[in-house]
């Protein structure tokens, strides 16, 4: 299958349904819901309920009942780049090619947007009539995991705590372990759980996840120097700007290169002991290495 008409395909369907589960509502609060549409919808690459639903799609799960979870798992995502676009913290004024949110709206709109998108998935995995008791519980540890303390709010932690500081490799790839890569960890595992997947093949697609999560942050640090206008919609990344420590700035371009390289391969070599057709995860691992914003 051609990746990028899978990727497209794939993205049509989540917009129809986070369309259908964020409408816009009108009344004394409509803002917050025009805000949440504004930073949810008709941008980005879904590749978090992407690989959600490609992990159904390998383990011949249902791919329906996947749907609505994985759309979670982008607005989780869409909540923490609100949340980090704040001037309390990256200080940034375009996401995705326009304004963010807090410079369309307010800072505090921006902070209840965002703050929205973080509980809403919580309510929409525990009301879910589609899955199973045991199902949703797992679901929404796995969430509750991966996005908190242990996932990517103790990886922003590290964030502030490291900017404008020189960082070892090591203590860079813990940041983004949490920062960036568990979130897409938790898609996977969404995957998982929803098709009944054994433990082995969990521990498995887990590393894959891992593996992926790194990728991605790599070549993202790659994009901030070599295309940062086509992949922000301005000339400068903000952690370049705010003086953080990218791979690029410890390991210089060409070797940062060759680290994704070494990620992607690594991503791949975890889907080896499973027995059904990797073939579109292998796709969508080639797509993050090669991608250009």
């Amino acid at each position: 299958m051609d990746i990028s008409l899978y990727l497209h395909s794939q993205g049509e369907l989540i917009e129809q349904e986070l369309d259908r589960l964020v409408p816009m509502r009108h009344g004394p609060g409509e803002q917050l819901f025009e805000a949440a549409r504004y930073a949810l919808l008709r941008g980005g690459k879904r590749l978090r309920p992407i690989f959600t639903l490609t992990t159904v799609r390998m383990l011949e799960g249902d791919l329906q009942l996947a749907l609505k979870p994985a759309c979670t798992l982008e607005m989780i995502h869409t909540y923490s780049m609100i949340h980090d676009d704040l001037p309390c913290m990256d200080n940034d004024d375009y996401r995705r090619g326009k304004p963010t949110v807090h410079k369309k709206y307010s800072e505090g709109h921006a902070v209840l947007t965002g703050d929205y998108l973080l509980t809403y998935p919580f309510e929409l995995l525990a009301t879910d009539s589609d899955l199973s008791a045991d199902k949703k519980a797992q679901l929404i540890a796995i969430l509750a995991r991966h996005s908190g303390s242990d996932g990517m709010i103790g990886g922003q932690v590290m964030d502030l705590a490291y900017e404008g500081k020189k960082v070892s490799l090591e203590t860079l790839r813990l940041l983004h372990r949490n920062k960036t890569a568990a979130l897409l960890i938790a898609a996977i595992e969404f995957g998982a759980v929803i098709a009944d997947a054994f433990p082995a093949q969990l521990d498995s697609l887990r590393q894959f996840g891992e593996a992926i999560g790194l990728l991605f942050q790599v070549v993202d640090d790659i994009l901030d120097v070599t295309s940062s206008v086509g992949k922000h919609g301005k000339g400068m990344a903000s952690d370049i700007r705010n003086a953080k420590s990218t791979y690029v700035s410890l390991l210089g371009l060409e070797e940062a290169q060759s680290y994704a390289l070494n990620f992607y391969h690594q991503a791949v070599r975890m889907l080896k002991p499973l027995s059904c057709d990797t073939s579109l995860l292998v796709g969508l691992a080639e797509f993050i290495l090669t991608r250009k914003h």
